[in-house]
Formats: structure tokens, C-alpha cells, sequence
């Protein structure tokens, strides 16, 4: 291994994130000797995802987010544009037939979870019951071609 993939995870969705904690999370990797090139996780605002008017101040800070990794030498970003979960799966700790693991989602389990109040593993639950649940009501009816 030479390198890690990380992120500010301090820093609100939608807002800048600081240009001294990059440098300082660069410090502290390439101080363990690794390198620091791959940044998740500079999540896109819902409000750009579902074309709100407030959307432009975040396509602002995102743009602004590129530059202050582009800084301190990342040279790739990744990011979600899943609607409200960024990612999620059902099991962190899927067992495979060679003893390995890994995330897995299981379409069959999510079907019996109560969509009103998720509880899903390793998910960040950053929203409350009843902004999740508006967050929602927003989407309800999104068409892939509606959301692309």
C-alpha cells in the first residue's frame, strides 16, 4: 500500500472545505509515509441534485472544494450523486466463501427495513427522522431522466 483515499469529514455538506485541514490531513499522511492523491466524499448538495434555486452557492463552494484539493496534490475526487444516502449497503462485514469481506447490499433486506426510519450500517445520519423523511417527499417521483 503506498497511498490512502480520505476526506474532511468535519466539514457540512455544501461548504468549502478548509484549505489548512487538507494540508494538514497531507501532513499527517504523508507523515505515515503514504501518499495522499484520492479524495471521497466531497458530497454534492442536495439542493443541487434536486436543481433548487439555492444550488448555486453550492456548485460554487464544490468548485471551490476542486481547487483546494487540486492544492495539495489530489489528483482524483470521488463523489456520489445517489440521492440523499451518497452510498449505503446492508451488511459492512459480508462474509465471502474465501473467508474474505467486504460492504455488500442485499435489495431482499432493504425491502423488509422501514423507509420512515432507516437505520442502515455504516451510513452517516447527519439528518434527522424528519429531515430524512423531507428530503424524501422531495424526490418522490424523480425520474432518472429527471434527476440526470
Amino acid at each position: 500500500m503506498t497511498g490512502v483515499v480520505t476526506a474532511v469529514y468535519d466539514t457540512p455538506v455544501g461548504e468549502v472545505w478548509d484549505l489548512n485541514k487538507l494540508l494538514r490531513l497531507k501532513e499527517l499522511v504523508n507523515g505515515a509515509g503514504l501518499e495522499m492523491e484520492v479524495i471521497e466524499s466531497v458530497s454534492v448538495h442536495e439542493d443541487i441534485k434536486l436543481g433548487l434555486p439555492s444550488r448555486d452557492k453550492y456548485i460554487e463552494a464544490y468548485k471551490q472544494n476542486i481547487i483546494n484539493c487540486g492544492k495539495v496534490g489530489v489528483k482524483c475526487i470521488c463523489y456520489n450523486f445517489m440521492p440523499v444516502f451518497d452510498w449505503f449497503r446492508t451488511n459492512l462485514y459480508y462474509k465471502h466463501d474465501d473467508g474474505s469481506t467486504s460492504l455488500s447490499y442485499s435489495e431482499k433486506y432493504f425491502a423488509k427495513l422501514d423507509k420512515r426510519n432507516l437505520r442502515l450500517p455504516g451510513w452517516d445520519e447527519s439528518y434527522t427522522s424528519e429531515e430524512l423523511n423531507g428530503l424524501l417527499k422531495q424526490y418522490e417521483g424523480m425520474t432518472h431522466e429527471k434527476l440526470f
